[in-house]
C-alpha cells in the first residue's frame, strides 16, 4: 500500500488523528505527512478544512489542573502569627474546574493539560473523568510534580493569600500542542487559561484565529495575564477580573466609566467580547454593539474559591447551547451563585435546571 493510501486508511478509521501520529504509524516524517495531506486535499480526496471534523457541541479546555489545598481560619486571620485552621484538599486548576463544571452541566467536554506521574496527578485524572470529561489528551510528565495551589481563607471565606507551584507547565511547548491540534480543532469552543507558557499562548491564539475557532480566555492572574500577546485578534471573549483588566488595558479602574474605557482599550487589541468580573458588583460586559453591568445573584457566601470558574462554565454552557451572549452571562452568574454557597471549588449539585431556575426567578422579580 502506497503512502497516500495508508494515510487515507488511517484517517478513515480516526478522523481526529494528528500528523505526528500518522507519521509514527507510517514511518515517515511529520513534514512528509503534511505534504501528502496537502496533495490529497487539492485533489478533493480529503474535503473541508484539512481532515478535521467538528465534534457537535464539544468544548475543549486548555490550561491548569492542580491539587487545591485550602486552609480556612477558625478566627480572623492575623498575619505574621500562628493561625488555627482547618485544611481540605480537592482537585483544582482553572481549566480543570471549568471542564468538571461543564461535565456536570451535561456538556461534551475535553481537557488538555499536564500532570506528573504521581498520586496527586492520578487522583486529578480519575476525579475529572468521573464527570464525563475526556481526559485522553492529558500529558503525563515523569520528571515533573503535579501543580499545587494553596489558599489561605479568612473565617468569612474571603481569600487572604494564595500560593501556586505551577512549574510543571513550563515543560509545555508549541510542538506539543501541534501534535494535539486535530483534537483542539474538533471543538466548537476552546477555553484557554494562562497557566501555559507564553509561546504556547501565542501559538494557540494564532491558530484559533486562522481556523476561526471560538476562543475564550481567562487571564487567571495579573502576573500571568502579562504572558498574553499584545494582539488578541480573533479571540471571541476574554474574562479578566478588575486587577487583570487594569493590566490588560494599561490604566487604573476606579469607576464604571473607567471600566468601560478599559474594555474599549482591550477590544482595541482585537477581542470581540470583554467581560470584567467585579466580585460583589457583578460583571461588566462590553462588545462593539452592546454594554451592560449585571449585578450578582443573591448568595450566602461560604467560600469564594471556584466562583469565577463557575461563572465561566455557565457562560460557556449558554454559548454552546445557542444562547445570546447576555443570556449566557446570566447563566454564568447563576453558576457562580451556586458555587459561592459551597465549600467545594466545584459545586456538587450543579445542574442545568438549577441555572435556568435562578435566572428565571431573578427575571420575574425585576
Amino acid at each position: 500500500m502506497d503512502k497516500e493510501k495508508q494515510i487515507l486508511h488511517h484517517i478513515r478509521h480516526n478522523p481526529f488523528i494528528s500528523q505526528q501520529e500518522l507519521a509514527d504509524l507510517i514511518g515517515i516524517s511529520r513534514s512528509a505527512v503534511a505534504g501528502y495531506i496537502a496533495q490529497l486535499t487539492k485533489r478533493g480526496e480529503i474535503k473541508g478544512r484539512a481532515y478535521v471534523l467538528r465534534d457537535e457541541g464539544l468544548i475543549t479546555c486548555i490550561g491548569g489542573a492542580n491539587l487545591d489545598r485550602k486552609a480556612r481560619g477558625k478566627q480572623q486571620i492575623r498575619l505574621h502569627s500562628s493561625n488555627p485552621v482547618t485544611i481540605s484538599e480537592s482537585c483544582g486548576g482553572v481549566a480543570r474546574n471549568i471542564a468538571e463544571n461543564l461535565g456536570r452541566l451535561g456538556c461534551n467536554t475535553a481537557i488538555i493539560t499536564c500532570i506528573g506521574e504521581d498520586k496527586e496527578g492520578e487522583w486529578i485524572v480519575q476525579e475529572t473523568r468521573k464527570h464525563g470529561v475526556d481526559i485522553s489528551q492529558i500529558w503525563r510528565l515523569p520528571t515533573q510534580r503535579t501543580g499545587t495551589y494553596t489558599a489561605l481563607l479568612d473565617i468569612d471565606g474571603e481569600m487572604v493569600v494564595s500560593l501556586a507551584n505551577m512549574d510543571i507547565y513550563d515543560a509545555l511547548t508549541p510542538a506539543m500542542f501541534d501534535e494535539r491540534w486535530s483534537h483542539i480543532a474538533a471543538a466548537n469552543v476552546v477555553f484557554l487559561d494562562t497557566n501555559v507558557p507564553t509561546d504556547c499562548l501565542a501559538y494557540i491564539i494564532e491558530r484559533c484565529r486562522k481556523e476561526q475557532i471560538l476562543l475564550f480566555i481567562d487571564p487567571v492572574s495579573s502576573a500571568k495575564a502579562q504572558k498574553l500577546p499584545e494582539r488578541l485578534d480573533g479571540v471571541e471573549a476574554i474574562l479578566p477580573n478588575l486587577e487583570e483588566a487594569e493590566l490588560l488595558a494599561g490604566m487604573d479602574i476606579r469607576s464604571l466609566d473607567d471600566c468601560a474605557r478599559a474594555c474599549e482599550r482591550i477590544r482595541e487589541r482585537g477581542v470581540k467580547h470583554v467581560v470584567v468580573t467585579m466580585g460583589e458588583q457583578g460583571v461588566y460586559y462590553q462588545s462593539e454593539e452592546y454594554a451592560e453591568q449585571l449585578a450578582p445573584y443573591p448568595a450566602e457566601v461560604v467560600d469564594v474559591t471556584g466562583a469565577g470558574d463557575a461563572f465561566v462554565s455557565g457562560l460557556l454552557y449558554g454559548v454552546v447551547n445557542g444562547e445570546a451572549f447576555p443570556r449566557a452571562l446570566r447563566l454564568g452568574l447563576a453558576a457562580s451563585a451556586l458555587t459561592l454557597q459551597t465549600e467545594q471549588s466545584v459545586a456538587v449539585g450543579l445542574q442545568p435546571e438549577q441555572l435556568e431556575e435562578i435566572v428565571e426567578q431573578y427575571e420575574k422579580e425585576r
